[in-house]
């Protein structure tokens, strides 16, 4: 029986390789897998080796922290793929964990076919890493088109599969009045998947919230999370005592709730393509240390930190990062929004111009059959 060990470092990636595998069990159910994974690959029936959420460290000085435990997690991830000895190591996302193992398990057993899902963001900064990608990753399956000439000129085989997300369809009704009550508008907010992200974003996302029910008072806000942070959410919510909010971690549900928003709060990441998916208007928010800020900023050779706005060379959505990621900011960008709905639809009209260059309806697809071909 052939085997494929897939290897993720948070929740985007976790949801990504789910669709991909799943996909693939269609076309050929005799493979075994194992895996480093979440609540989506579970869902699938793929034991995880431990909870990703043991390697998810966010920004440079919790790396630098935490390296010793990083490094002992890196070793462990690769004993444990050795002694399954897949067919496929199977890396979505996640790059500095994940090719750091992929390349390890490369010089051990070269015989293992390393193919890795989401391209590190070389576009942004450290182009010079295609040059080691390529000692050590026999494909890669990429997210948007403009990535493929990066490992064309270093000759790596790539596949542009587009992206699986903007491909999300909602199949059936869900009474929402259970949640929430049929007057009010829904507002979907997005903290991140992480602890970390959480912890400095929820603070400035309730600030926010008071701000708008000041003046609204016809909107019902979700915070979509997941289900391994829903608890703590929840904790959050009842000690801020904001009465017209919900948390939601339940995947179909979020989604639903997604597409009937009239606008979306998201910190900044793979969520964006998801709301412009559902032609929802939006703003994208983003805040980490000073050290980690002064760090990226340095490094980083684009303007904007949103895809959208990286492949638009603008600033289709808003971006409100750092020192702008405060309450009363946000809460004044997104009333003027609210307040003018030609820059709501111009906004989505842009957007849908822009996504549809990532989309290729069947990413899964194609993502499916190089494993397949590579087994």
């Amino acid at each position: 029986m052939k085997k494929i060990f897939i290897l993720t470092g948070e929740a985007s990636g976790d949801k990504l390789a789910s669709k991909v595998i799943s996909k693939l069990r269609t076309i050929n159910s005799d493979i075994r897998y194992l895996s480093v994974g979440g609540e989506h690959l579970k869902s699938l029936g793929i034991k995880s080796i431990y909870d990703y959420n043991e390697i998810t460290y966010l920004g440079f000085t919790n790396v630098l922290l935490n390296i010793f435990k990083i490094k002992k997690k890196i070793k462990e991830t690769v004993d444990k793929i050795i002694e399954f000895d897949p067919d496929i190591l199977f890396s979505v996302d996640s790059p500095d964990f994940t090719l750091r193992v992929s390349e390890r398990v490369k010089k051990i057993k070269p015989d293992i076919k390393t193919i890795h899902f989401v391209s590190p963001k070389i576009y942004v900064w450290r182009s010079n890493r295609v040059k080691r990608l390529k000692t050590f990753l026999d494909h890669i399956l990429l997210l948007f088109p403009f990535e493929k000439k990066y490992y064309d000129k270093e000759n790596i085989k790539s596949t542009f599969v587009g992206h699986p997300l903007l491909e999300e369809k909602i199949i059936s009704e869900i009474d929402l009045t259970e949640f929430i009550k049929k007057e009010k508008k829904i507002f979907s907010i997005y903290a991140g998947s992480r602890l970390s992200e959480i912890n400095v974003l929820i603070p400035v996302l309730f600030d926010f919230v008071q701000l708008m029910n000041k003046k609204y008072n016809d909107i019902f806000y979700v915070f979509h999370s997941t289900s391994q942070h829903s608890q703590l959410m929840n904790n959050l919510l009842s000690k801020a005592g904001l009465k017209n909010c919900i948390v939601i971690s339940d995947e179909k549900i979020k989604s639903y709730i997604l597409k009937e928003s009239i606008f979306a709060l998201a910190k900044s990441g793979t969520i964006s393509l998801e709301i412009c998916n559902f032609k929802i208007p939006s703003i994208i928010i983003y805040k980490m240390n000073s050290i980690n800020f002064f760090i990226v900023k340095f490094l980083v050779k684009v303007k904007y930190a949103n895809i959208i706005n990286i492949a638009a060379n603008a600033e289709i959505i808003p971006e409100l990062l750092q020192s702008k990621c405060r309450a009363k900011n946000i809460f004044q960008t997104i009333d003027k929004l609210l307040n003018n709905k030609n820059v709501l639809n111009n906004q989505v009209v842009k957007t849908q111009n822009i996504i549809e260059n990532f989309r290729t309806n069947k990413s899964s697809e194609i993502a499916s059959s190089v494993l397949l071909k590579n087994l």
